[in-house]
């Protein structure tokens, strides 16, 4: 059985009226009373007063809200953040350690020379063009244009497996 509409304004009225004085906005305790009308229902009827059961809900319901927007306590992202700040959270370590594993998983997929060139320019031993050069046995000269088509390999490659969101949250 649906909340009957000759209720509708009482609702309203009761849940405006009571609602400041709650902390809470009348239209979600409307909602609150109206899951509660939907509960009963469900599970005992319709009751027998209903105009007098829906000015008890009100005042329960915005009781309840009353009791638990004092309890609860407004989320501070400051006092979260670890010592050090966010970037060294457990969450931002996790996350780059996955990203990562993503980007090396992905460089180890690339075709032809592609691993090799960037593992070493990703090499933690900070080499120099000349020294990759040395190491791919390429000519040093070769070694830009060799690692933007990879670079630009292994973007379409990570974009085909995750996207990368645009401005207004689309993915590419």
């Amino acid at each position: 059985m649906q909340f009957p509409e000759y209720l509708r304004p009482l609702l309203a009225a009761e849940c405006a009226a009571e609602a400041h004085a709650a902390g809470a906005e009348a239209e979600d305790l409307e909602q609150s009373v109206w899951l509660r009308w939907l509960e009963r229902v469900h599970a005992e009827g319709p009751p027998p007063r209903p105009g007098a059961w829906l000015r008890a809900t009100v005042r329960a319901e915005a009781r309840s809200i009353g009791h638990r927007t004092s309890r609860e306590v407004t989320y501070d992202p400051a006092a979260a953040e670890p010592a050090g700040g966010p970037e060294h959270s457990a969450e931002r370590r996790f996350l780059d350690g996955e990203r990562g594993r993503v980007v090396r998983g992905a460089v180890a997929r690339l075709p032809g020379r592609c691993p090799r060139v960037l593992a070493a320019l990703l090499s933690p031993r900070d080499l120099t063009y000349q020294e990759i050069a040395g190491e791919l046995g390429i000519s040093q000269g070769s070694l830009g244009p060799l690692r933007s088509r990879c670079l630009g390999c292994l973007r379409r490659m990570l974009l085909a497996e995750v996207g990368i969101p645009e401005l207004g949250g689309r993915v590419r």
